[in-house]
């Protein structure tokens, strides 16, 4: 393809926004379907209908492209088909109370049996107490301690018989009864016992082991009374509370007769209360009970115990739930068990156990950011292990880490059930396929979401309802055709191409923000095209100080660009500069130096290490493309430097290959290349022009620095002709242009290039291996050649001096 000067036509895609039958965007319904992303969405489709364990969904791509809009979308119409799950509790483990059980019932039944043992509490501690304070109650319980009181006082009366007829008495001291002698029927003193004859104290002496027998024995009968009577009074009170506690239970149990979990708890209420009735009524009456409960566990309500901590309550759910973790810390994710001071210490129990996001999607779909997951410390293990084995386990961070080695709960673990959706870019899921070896088997869906589409009939007449549907959920100001045809244009520009819009809708949804606000601003009834242009060009101003700078800086000469002359090894290449969020294209100087001998090309960035790999290659291809078109006859005897001037940071690219390429050939054939151009584009070891990118903002840039020191009519870029694809100049440059104020070519070849820069011919190889007189490539070889046998010449000499 030969050098091609570009028409104004040729520089920009233009949008008529004729063709629309609509006035203004108001007057649209607007589609809510998604646009722009049909792999994406077809993975998608694919991964959330797939049930098989590890098919959860990475999905990736530049910000503002719409993932997080469009998976929320999809699920919350996919789930609303889909089976609510029931809801998830934990109850009191009455064997192992540290331990707290796991209760799934029915969807909506969490919180109507949490009301309902709510009130079974209060109606125990208002029934039960009421049961144990009624007259026959206390009547049986009365006739109980009498019979009991009869029977010791008669073993008592007999033992005191038995004790007298071997000379002692029953005495009652602290601690219960003991013997002492007797004399007439009353209880020797220390002292009276003292002052009595030997043969009388052997006399005692020989009945008291028998004596001491016999009140042994009745001790033991005593004590086994007290036990009967104690057993009697349990089975008493125990009988009264089963009339109470078993008539509430069974109510309970009617209702829930088809949930088999919940008739196993309320078994175990009634049992509990039963086997602890006097811990319970010692509970009813001082609220608290510190005996018999877990050492962590709070001792000032002992009824907690029978409460129902409702983890997750999916009643006002429909469907399969849908969570977005916008804050994935590890508590926040995994559920946590709280605790509360009381005298001085920390307790809990599993009243206070608190669900994480896993619980709540569980049976649906969790939606987080891959970024924030993998910066919570300990979020990204938890979360791959909770899905490789299927199961949410509450641990406290300080155990699990094993800093702190104090008791705590240990709840039993959930069965996991979720479709975990991951949102991130394209190099964080590269980078966790490679070095994360559970990645790649437990996320084996990728939705890869792209930031272009093309830019057809259908997919303008989504745009637009697209942008129907914004100006009504946000209360924009609509636009009219015009307003209209210029938002595509800045799609497209977005893009980089021509044939393309952009898919980062954040950025189209900014401009109607922006371009509403500056409607209302100047009293219009809806956004004007110029309104639009208003917001872009506002926008561009607000992040452009920087650029603004340069411009400054170039047109004081503090940064050295020439836009007029002609200069021998000296060009301007054209680079792209990035300041936030804002792109921009600068002029820079580059300059080559070449002499005889051997060296080769030196690039002096390469050589302070400010030059990347790949502006590196770029430089190393010029070396093939010199020997490969005039080294054929001769070696390449040559040493050339070349340099980004004032340059302080590092370059990186290929773009400014053929501007290398283009200096170096002026610095060989000394020839003068034009300075009211500049140059980009990649080259090959063949001497093809290749495709670059930034294209726009680079012609812009030395557009406005050519605008500043003032337009001669002849100026202009450089750029390769894969490149015009991707034209969308703003109108000020295509006006330039039409007006012969500027000027844009396309080459494909580094001869029709430096034709360019020179105004001479390049010329062309002749069959007997030379070039026409006069030519470009003449004037190169000539000059290499000559290098050649300078250093030919110069070896020898040395050779002889040796």
């Amino acid at each position: 393809m030969p050098a091609k000067k570009l028409k104004p036509g040729e520089l920009k895609r233009i949008f008529d926004g004729k063709r629309f039958k609509f006035k203004t965007t108001k007057n649209l319904q607007g589609d809510h379907s998604i646009i722009g992303q049909r792999r994406a969405m077809k993975a998608l489709e694919f991964g959330v209908g797939i049930k098989s364990h590890g098919f959860n969904i990475f999905c990736c791509g530049l910000p503002g492209t719409g993932k997080t809009t469009s998976i929320i979308k999809l699920l919350e119409e996919k789930s609303q088909k889909e089976e609510t799950p029931g809801d998830i509790c934990y109850i009191y483990n009455f064997a192992e109370p540290d331990n707290p059980n796991l209760l799934i019932v029915p969807t909506g039944l969490g919180k109507e049996l949490q009301s309902d043992i709510e009130q079974l509490i209060a109606d125990l501690t208002q029934r039960v107490p009421q049961a144990f304070e009624t007259e026959g109650y206390e009547k049986l319980k009365y006739q109980l301690i009498q019979r009991y009181k009869k029977e010791r006082d008669d073993l008592l009366e007999n033992l005191e018989k038995e004790v007298k007829k071997h000379l002692f008495t029953l005495v009652k001291i602290a601690t219960g009864f003991t013997v002492v002698p007797a004399k007439g029927g009353e209880a020797l003193t220390q002292q009276e016992y003292m002052e009595i004859s030997e043969k009388e104290k052997q006399k005692y002496e020989k009945s008291r082991p028998e004596v001491q027998e016999m009140l042994n024995s009745a001790i033991i009968e005593i004590r086994n009374l007290e036990k009967k009577t104690q057993n009697a009074v349990l089975d008493l009170d125990r009988e009264i509370a089963s009339l109470t506690v078993g008539h509430l239970i069974r109510e309970l149990k009617y209702k829930y007769k088809k949930v088999e979990h919940i008739i196993k708890f309320l078994d175990n209420i009634e049992n509990e209360i039963l086997d602890s009735v006097p811990v319970f009524k010692s509970a009813l009456q001082q609220n608290k009970t510190p005996d018999k409960l877990p050492v962590q566990e709070d001792p000032t309500d002992y009824f907690d115990r029978f409460k129902v901590n409702v983890l997750v309550d999916n009643s006002k759910t429909e469907g399969a739930p849908v969570i977005h973790e916008t804050n994935p810390t590890y508590y926040n994710l995994m559920g946590r068990t709280e605790h509360k001071a009381n005298m001085g210490m920390l307790f809990t129990n599993f009243t206070m156990i608190k669900p994480g996001a896993l619980h709540k999607a569980n049976g649906g779909y969790l939606i987080l950011q891959a970024m924030d997951v993998l910066l919570n410390p300990y979020c990204w293990e938890a979360l791959k292990r909770a899905l490789k084995n299927e199961q949410i386990r509450i641990e406290d961070l300080g155990h699990q880490i094993g800093l702190v080695s104090t008791a705590s709960l240990n709840p039993e673990p959930l069965p996991l059930n979720v479709k975990v959706l991951l949102i991130g870019n394209q190099y964080l899921y590269y980078l966790l396929d490679e070095y994360d070896e559970d990645f790649a088997k437990l996320f084996k869906i990728q939705a890869d979401f792209d930031t272009e589409m093309e830019r057809n009939k259908q997919n303008i007449d989504d745009y637009v309802s697209f942008i129907s549907i914004m100006c009504r959920k946000e209360n924009l100001i609509h636009l009219n055709k015009k307003a209209v045809a210029e938002v595509i244009e800045y799609s497209s520009r977005l893009s980089g191409d021509k044939e393309k819009l952009t898919t980062r809708f954040i950025k189209i949804v900014d401009l109607l923000r922006e371009s509403s606000y500056w409607a209302s601003k100047n009293n219009h009834d809806v956004v004007e095209a110029k309104d639009v242009i208003k917001a872009i060009e506002e926008k561009e101003y607000r992040s452009n100080r920087i650029q603004e700078k340069i411009k400054e800086y170039i047109g004081r000469d503090i940064i050295m660009i020439d836009t007029s002359g002609e200069k021998i090894g000296q060009i301007n290449g054209l680079s792209v500069l990035s300041t936030g969020d804002y792109t921009f294209g600068a002029p820079t100087r580059i300059t080559a130096r070449t002499f005889a001998g051997k060296k080769g090309i030196i690039n002096i960035e390469r050589e302070v290490k400010m030059s990347g790999p790949i502006h590196d290659k770029g430089v190393l291809i010029l070396s093939g493309y010199l020997s490969g078109k005039y080294a054929r006859e001769y070696p390449l005897s040559i040493s050339a430097t070349l340099c980004f001037e004032q340059s302080y940071e590092g370059i990186e690219g290929d773009s400014a290959s053929s501007t290398e390429m283009y200096a170096l050939l002026s610095s060989i054939g000394e020839l003068p290349i034009k300075q009211n151009i500049a140059v980009t584009g990649s080259v090959n070891q063949m001497g093809e022009i290749q495709p670059i990118g930034g294209v726009n903002y680079k012609i812009e840039g030395f557009f406005d620095v050519c605008k500043a020191k003032g337009l001669t009519g002849d100026q202009g870029v450089i750029i390769p002709p894969q490149n015009v694809q991707n034209l969308m100049l703003k109108d000020e440059v295509i006006k330039a242009v039409k007006d012969n104020k500027f000027h844009i070519w396309s080459v494909s070849t580094i001869d029709e290039g430096i034709s360019i820069l020179t105004g001479l011919k390049a010329g062309k190889l002749k069959d007997d291996g030379t070039y026409p007189k006069g030519t470009i490539n003449y004037m190169v070889h000539k000059k290499l050649k000559e290098y050649s046998e300078k250093v030919r010449k110069f070896e020898k000499e040395e050779k002889k001096k040796k």
